[in-house]
């Protein structure tokens, strides 16, 4: 398995496995399967482009993703948001998605960030632990923060120290 960042040219690869991810776990995402895939490839290409991606490839196919977005504003450039982590099933458990984290936070680190912060699906225990051995801790669980179907489900609110706070 090699993990790398993404970039515009993995735009159909990548479009096609997070299209995947939200079909089959509409709870773990924000976005909908309904309205990504009526978005166009270039949509994904300019994800892509805005934002640094990471991809676990297997030969020419890929497994896995996770992205990063940093803060613009002065107040809050110290941090980022963990975005969009997602594993294909016939690859879990082999290290893939510690392997697409370490990646991320070692970007995280050689860019001056010293926090990291994201939000995993309340009751996502194998993602919850993944995010824990990474060293994310929990402050707080936000109740009906999503809604699929009209069914809520709550987020896991969790936080990486990647630097001592002055």
């Amino acid at each position: 398995m090699l993990v790398r960042m993404l970039g515009p040219a993995d735009a159909t690869l990548y479009r096609s496995l997070r299209l995947r991810a939200l079909r089959e776990h509409p709870d773990a995402f924000t976005s909908s399967y309904e309205q990504d895939r009526e978005q166009p490839v270039e949509a994904a290409a300019r994800r892509l482009a805005a934002h640094p991606f990471w991809g676990a490839y297997h030969h020419a196919e890929l497994y896995g993703f996770v992205g990063l977005e940093r803060e613009l504003r002065p107040k809050n450039r110290h941090k980022a948001t963990v975005m969009g982590m997602y594993v294909a099933p016939e690859v879990g458990g082999q290290g893939v998605g510690r392997a697409l984290l370490d990646a991320l936070i070692a970007h995280a680190r050689l860019n001056g960030l010293e926090s990291l912060v994201l939000t995993v699906t309340d009751g996502n225990e194998r993602a919850t632990r993944l995010y824990e051995a990474a060293g994310f801790r929990s402050f707080g669980v936000e109740p009906d923060a999503i809604r699929v179907a009209g069914r809520p489900y709550a987020k896991n609110h969790m936080h990486l120290q990647l630097a001592p706070t002055p």
